[in-house]
């Protein structure tokens, strides 16, 4: 009874207002990237015309990924960074959203409030108080130091400093950027796990699986979509994110990635390095969005209709 018409006209605004927001400042970033820099003020000229694009400072940053250059030592680190936190947030965010899924019946409400409630504080707040719990005398030091943790921790190598935290430890800004997005990881997945049809598991608890054998090859495979949109939930903001290791750290030996694209950008006169760093960001960043769509794809062509 309604033209076809009728709801994609309804998306219109909405796809053109978010269309907007990125194709153009994408296209801000593309012409200072490809730009040049004002000799005496060091202010960035855009080049906004594509014929005119000076494709210099670009080739400079590629010439840089290669090993043994600093901005290669970053690249690296960031990528550890980003996997020992993504791999934190899967072996703590994944129990948490199973339980509330499956085993949390009476107290699933509660617990999905407690899930939701950092989302009421400011992250840069949530981050500052990691500072006074590890600072020297904190209260995170002291039970550290009490247990026996921050021994353990430097006999393993994790550490060089049991007493100092904040004096650029990497395990300080893993461990930042773990609590700061790990929210963001387990309500996805907890939406994905929530809705697995129990008759699935019934299937194969009656078939003579154990329970670990029908969760591993039946709950882990349904939660897929849900454990790769939560790791892309997650994973993208921390290739960008500089101030966490800023707060945390402050050191020049746990910088990432965004820390140097803040750097070229407010604290040195070659802003348009910093544009192409960001561009060389999104393209690898693409590349990791192009694989959760493949496998999206592919994982609702295999759901029966």
């Amino acid at each position: 009874m309604y033209p076809r018409w009728l709801w994609p006209l309804t998306a219109l605004p909405g796809v053109v207002w978010l269309l907007l927001l990125f194709l153009l400042p994408l296209y801000a970033v593309l012409g200072v990237a490809f730009g040049n820099v004002d000799p005496v003020l060091l202010q960035p000229i855009p080049a906004w015309n594509p014929a005119d694009w000076n494709t210099s400072w670009f080739t400079h940053v590629l010439g840089q990924l290669v090993p043994g250059n600093a901005f290669w030592d970053v690249f690296v680190r960031t990528c550890e960074y980003v996997g020992l936190s993504l791999a934190g947030c899967i072996l703590i965010g994944y129990p948490v959203a199973y339980f509330v899924a499956r085993h949390a019946s009476r107290t699933k409400s509660l617990l999905l409030i407690l899930l939701v409630l950092p989302f009421w504080i400011s992250y840069l707040m949530r981050m500052l108080a990691w500072i006074n719990l590890l600072s020297p005398g904190g209260y995170g030091l002291r039970f550290l130091s009490a247990t026996g943790i921050s021994s353990v921790l430097f006999h393993l190598g994790v550490i060089s400093d049991p007493s100092n935290y904040l004096g650029g430890q990497s395990f300080t800004v893993i461990l930042g950027l773990i609590y700061g997005y790990i929210p963001y990881f387990i309500l996805p997945l907890y939406a994905s796990l929530d809705r697995i049809d129990r008759s699935h598991l019934e299937a194969a608890r009656d078939l003579g699986a154990s329970p670990f054998r029908a969760f591993w090859h039946v709950t882990v495979p349904l939660s897929k979509t849900g454990l790769l949109g939560g790791a892309v939930l997650i994973t993208l903001p921390m290739f960008g994110d500089y101030y966490t290791p800023n707060i945390v750290s402050g050191a020049p030996t746990t910088s990432m990635i965004g820390n140097q694209i803040d750097l070229y950008f407010h604290g040195g006169p070659q802003p348009t390095i910093g544009a192409a760093i960001t561009i060389l960001l999104s393209a690898f960043l693409m590349i990791l969005m192009l694989y959760y769509m493949r496998t999206i794809h592919r994982a609702s062509r295999e759901i029966p209709a």
